[in-house]
């Protein structure tokens, strides 16, 4: 008996590959807004989130300091997901940020010694190990400067990540790599674009493996023994457009789209081929007063296999689609953001609850906010 999962010690530990989903945990997302619109945020984001979701965005930001934190567990509380993000305005034109994403499954059973010499079971041998993903992301954003000296706020902003990520399988084997992320957001008129290029570099994964701690169990299994490699993660690009509506005098509605561009080779995605995988996602939100807010949003559409069904009348699939949906309150400084969302297929696994926190201090002066309460007035006005 050996309790260690096989797919942690996957065969893209053997020399350098570039597999599909490659460093996946920084694909779940942060913040329960975002999750609860389904990820639809490269136009929409304006807070300490945008590290994570467009870094150019941080200029968005309305105060000197922001600060969030986000616990989720998922799988039935077997996986745990943490997220810690600071944000901070260098200058009026300027922003930095910081965030660390863990997800992580702890307490795994090592069986190894389970049996003694002479075959019995002795159940003080398990010990047990935790397998961790981490990411440490510095962001910057700069927005562009005109003739007057202003930066043009609600106009083209650029940021970038430079990301530090280790992943560990206990004592086994663990990985180091390195990447970069680029971005923009452009204000025109009432629109909201922004495109985001994930790892644009080529993010990459140098793993390490304790072979000589594999190798009794490997053996006697008959598999190969995993050795050191290089894990690439492959270029991903996602463009996104958000607009507000106003429908009453105390409400307002704003919708984003955002696609997701995948160059990994085919995925279960709408629009799919051997080079490009093209994934839509949708976002709402309501919010009366800006104070109240309601959020919903679809996505993760994928082409499921139909299994329970008569063998004899052919294969049979249909799509499915993962809806998410999420409540937020703004208390002046404080937000509270609640989604109940699933990062898996939603007729299999169960959804988690995800609660996020967001303190902001130090309101920026406003000739830095003008821009943003302006683009606003004009669209209650155009409605």
């Amino acid at each position: 008996m050996f309790c260690i999962p096989l797919f942690l010690l996957s065969p893209q530990l053997y020399g350098q590959s570039s597999p599909k989903y490659s460093n996946e945990f920084l694909s779940i997302g942060v913040g329960a807004r975002g999750l609860a619109m389904s990820n639809a945020m490269t136009s929409a984001v304006n807070d300490v989130t945008a590290v994570y979701w467009n870094p150019a965005a941080l200029t968005d930001i309305e105060h000197r300091y922001e600060f969030s934190l986000q616990h989720a567990s998922y799988f039935g509380g077997i996986a745990n997901y943490d997220y810690v993000g600071f944000a901070y305005a260098i200058d009026e034109g300027s922003h930095f940020g910081l965030s660390l994403i863990r997800l992580g499954i702890d307490e795994i059973p090592d069986t190894r010694f389970l049996f003694d010499s002479n075959g019995a079971i002795d159940y003080s041998q398990i010990t047990f190990f935790t397998s961790s993903d981490v990411a440490l992301i510095l962001s910057y954003a700069r927005g562009v400067t005109f003739g007057d000296g202003q930066p043009f706020a609600q106009g083209l902003t650029f940021g970038a990540n430079f990301k530090v990520i280790k992943r560990k399988i206990g004592p086994f084997a663990e990985g180091w790599g390195f990447g970069m992320d680029i971005s923009a957001k452009y204000r025109l008129h009432t629109w909201d674009l922004g495109i985001m290029l994930r790892d644009i570099t080529t993010t990459f994964n140098a793993w390490t493996v304790d072979q000589d701690m594999l190798a009794p169990i490997f053996n006697q299994t008959g598999n190969d023994i995993p050795g050191n490699s290089l894990e690439l993660t492959l270029p991903k690009m996602l463009i996104g457009a958000s607009r507000s509506f106003t429908i009453s005098d105390k409400i307002d509605l704003l919708t984003s789209t955002d696609l997701v561009f995948t160059f990994d080779g085919r995925r279960n995605a709408l629009v799919k081929s051997a080079i490009v995988s093209i994934e839509p996602q949708f976002g709402f939100e309501f919010d009366y007063e800006d104070k109240f807010f309601l959020r919903m949003g679809v996505g993760n559409f994928q082409r499921i296999k139909e299994f329970e069904r008569d063998l004899s009348s052919g294969e049979s699939t249909f799509w499915s689609f993962q809806p998410n949906m999420g409540i937020g309150v703004y208390l002046d400084d404080f937000v509270i953001d609640y989604a109940l969302t699933d990062i898996g297929n939603v007729a299999e696994s169960p959804y988690s609850h995800v609660f996020s926190i967001k303190y902001s201090l130090e309101k920026l002066p406003d000739l830095y906010n003008k821009n943003k309460r302006k683009a606003k007035k004009e669209v209650k006005d155009e409605n």
